[in-house]
Parts: structure tokens; sequence; C-alpha cells
């Protein structure tokens, strides 16, 4: 057997690198994973609200992100009570959490149990190397590499970019792609039930003000059941490129003009940062088809939001891959998004409308906003995907990577023979022409 010791960000810290961590434990047994985890009075990063501690499951002891060594790590599995000879510690790493590459590569090479790192931020398209990698990324790799047992990626791109580097390490390069939800009591609203769910939780449970409650009555977007609406949902972060949702409606509708066509973005900011830009995308509503619901939903409303839209506009500046996608094909909902990196690999493999020109994007909306059965055919592929990348399937394989890496320490593990089935379905895609919408 073996014990998986997650190392990073966990919950209450707010992180999508702590969630994915969650999501992926939750679906393990539980005498079989534990978290170490940052000290939250030294981390520097936010908290939920409710700032609950897992207890039992998560030690709270790494010193912070910049701040980290193998005697910690250590320091967290005695904590927990577990025992080192079928210990596997798990990191799931970006940028941003562990924010020393040189600390990080020195910590792994002094902690001497097997050691599997997840790479939540690898590119494969960058113009930077010949393998599609970043500089930075390729000479981050060259320093992990030799002093880990394995690492997972999400993407056949990024898998064939790191193989591509470092030949030598091909035996330790797995792809496990993220997982999705598969919530049983929202997949199977309706689009009018969802938005009749949304519209009471915005008017009665959501922190808007009075005024922007009063308007949502008065122009009854959520309950018009003849306007087709793109919406996205989530935090008003400026790399999401969210302006880009507003001047799709208006081409849209100009394109289609005997279909009322509106635009709905929800989310809050949560720094300075995302507060500024809220600002820019405030001066690009009018509060008549263009709407901006500043509002933090929950996580089940968050999915309620996706299936509720008639469609997701997906168009960020980076997609190395995405919670918000496997938010939304988890519910059915459908999309429509820039084909880039592992993201757009997630968008082709779920055969939503995808591609890296706007205008072919803008082809695929227009017929689906006249060819509606198209959308019956696209939610049937999205719940597809979901199950068969469901968390609970990615967390099995997870279970499967540790006890192979316990079983066999004293010879590789063949990466094919792991994933061969995901590997052989990726591939078919590898290639394969742009989707304007689907076939």
């Amino acid at each position: 057997m073996a014990s998986i010791y997650f190392s990073g960000t966990y919950r209450p810290i707010l992180c999508g690198i702590g969630d994915y961590t969650h999501f992926i434990a939750r679906e393990l047994d539980s005498s079989r994973w534990k978290v170490l985890s940052f000290d939250l009075n030294t981390c520097g990063l936010q908290m939920t609200q409710k700032n609950e501690v897992s207890k039992g499951q998560a030690w709270y002891g790494i010193p912070g992100p910049a701040d980290f060594s193998a005697p910690a790590i250590l320091s967290g599995i005695s904590a927990l009570g577990g025992r080192l000879d079928d210990a596997v510690v798990w990191f799931q790493h970006e940028h941003g959490i562990w924010r020393d590459d040189r600390k990080f590569a020195l910590m792994l090479s002094r902690l001497h149990l097997p050691k599997i790192v997840t790479f939540h931020t690898l590119h494969f398209q960058s113009g930077e190397t010949p393998s599609g990698l970043r500089q930075n990324q390729v000479e981050f790799l060259g320093m992990v590499l030799p002093h880990v047992d394995a690492i997972t990626v999400f993407s056949q791109g990024v898998h064939q970019a790191v193989t591509g580097a470092f030949p030598q390490y091909w035996d330790k390069v797995f792809m496990l792609r993220h997982g999705v939800h598969v919530p049983s009591n929202i997949g199977g609203l309706s689009r009018i039930e969802a938005r009749k769910r949304l519209s009471d939780f915005l008017l009665h449970e959501s922190d808007l003000d009075e005024n922007t409650r009063e308007n949502l009555r008065h122009t009854g977007i959520l309950s018009d059941q003849d306007c087709f609406i793109i919406g996205q949902a989530g935090f008003l972060c400026p790399s999401k490129q969210s302006e880009f949702l507003y001047q799709l409606r208006d081409t849209l509708q100009q394109l289609v003009p005997q279909k009322r066509i509106l635009a709905l973005r929800i989310g809050a900011p949560r720094d300075s940062s995302q507060r500024t830009y809220a600002q820019q995308l405030r001066l690009q509503t009018n509060n008549r088809d263009n709407f901006l619901l500043e509002s933090c939903l929950p996580e089940d409303m968050l999915r309620v939001a996706q299936k509720a839209f008639d469609l997701n506009f997906y168009w960020p500046r980076e997609c190395s891959q995405s919670g918000i996608l496997a938010h939304a094909l988890g519910v059915g909902a459908l999309v429509a998004g820039r084909e880039m990196e592992g993201s757009g690999e997630t968008l082709r493999m779920a055969e939503a409308i995808t591609s890296k020109e706007p205008q072919s994007i803008i082809d695929g909306i227009r017929n689906l906003i006249l060819n509606p059965e198209i959308g019956i055919r696209m939610e049937e592929r999205a719940l597809a995907y979901a199950q068969e990348f469901s968390w609970k399937n990615q967390a099995k394989k997870h279970s499967d990577l540790a006890k192979k890496l316990i079983a066999t320490m004293d010879k590789p593990i063949i990466p094919e023979k792991f994933e061969k089935a995901s590997l052989r379905r990726s591939a078919e895609y590898a290639g394969t022409g742009l989707m304007s919408s689907p076939s």
C-alpha cells in the first residue's frame, strides 16, 4: 500500500491549486492520504471566509511559499502520525505557490522519500525553445527531474514537450488529465431550471446591492426564455480577458438581429488589480444587453450559472489548464473557447466550439444560435468527457501511480502502460483541424 502526502496549498487557503488537491483527496480512501500545507499564519495567501481548518487530515506547518525545506516536510509526516516506509510525497507545483525554484529543487534533492510533482502551469506552444516549453521551465525541469521519481502533467501537448526536451527522463513523465466535476444535482437541470435557481440566488441570497437587484428584476434577463445569454462566471481576473465577452455579444447581435443576445459576467474581484479591472469592465456595460454582476458565487452556484448560460465564453490570455472548464463540462454546459495549450486540448476532446481565430468562434456561435439542436450534441459530449475524466477516475489513477511507485522503486514504471488509454485518446485529436462548431 501507499500513503499519499499531498504538499502545497490546501483549504482554507483560497487557491485553485488547493482546491485541486481537495477534489482529488476527497475521492480517495481517507486512511491513505494526508496533506502537508503552509502555516496559515505566515503563508501570506488569502483565506476563505469560513477559514475552516481540516482536522486530522492536514498539517499546516510548512513556514511559507518562500521558506520551505525537506525537514519541514518530514516534520509534517511525523506530526500526522505517518510512516516513512509507505509514504509518497506528492507536490502540487505552481510558481506562485513555491516561489523559489532553486530552493524547491534543493528540497527535493534532500528529501529521501518517493516523490511526485504535478505541474499545473507548464506550456507547450511557446516559441522560446524547440520543445515548446518556456526557457525558464526548461531550466526548472532540468533542476527537478533528477530528484523526483515521477512528474505528472495535464495534457498530451505538455507530455510531448517535456519528454522531447528531456528524453533521458521519459520514464518519469505521466499524463493525468485535470479532473472534472460531475455533480448529479446540477447536471440534470434544464437551462430554464438553472436560470430560475440562479435568479433566486442573486435576488435573495447574494451580496449584490439593492440597485443591482432591482435592475435584475426590471430587465428580467434570467426569466426571458427567448434571449440567448453568453456568460462568464468566476473571479474578475484581468488574465481572463472578459472584455471580449461584450465585444462578442455586440458582433453577434449584428449578425443575428432576430434574436435578443445578452452578455452576462458574474464575479467579484479579490485584490486591488482585480478591483481596477472591474472598473474597466463597468465602462463596457449598459445594464440593457451587457451586464456585470459583482458577486462571489459559491461553488455549487458557479456551476448553476454555467448551466444557466446558453453559452460559456472562455478566452483567457493563457490556457495551460482550467478549473473553470472542469466545472462547466461536468454539468454539460456549452462552451466556446480559445484553442490554446492544455485548455484548447480539453475543448477539442470535449468537442466544444474552439479555435485560435476569433472569427471562427463567432461563426461557430452564430451557427449554434441559428441551430439549437447543435447545443444538445454539445451537452452530450461535454457530459461524456466529464464521466471519463471525473475526479473519481482521476483520483484512482493517482492512487494507482503511488502504489506502483512504492512497488517498483528498484525499476522504472512504464508510462505507456499506466496511462495508455488516455494517451491513445488524446492522440486521436492531435493534429486535427480546429472546430468552428460541432459536427
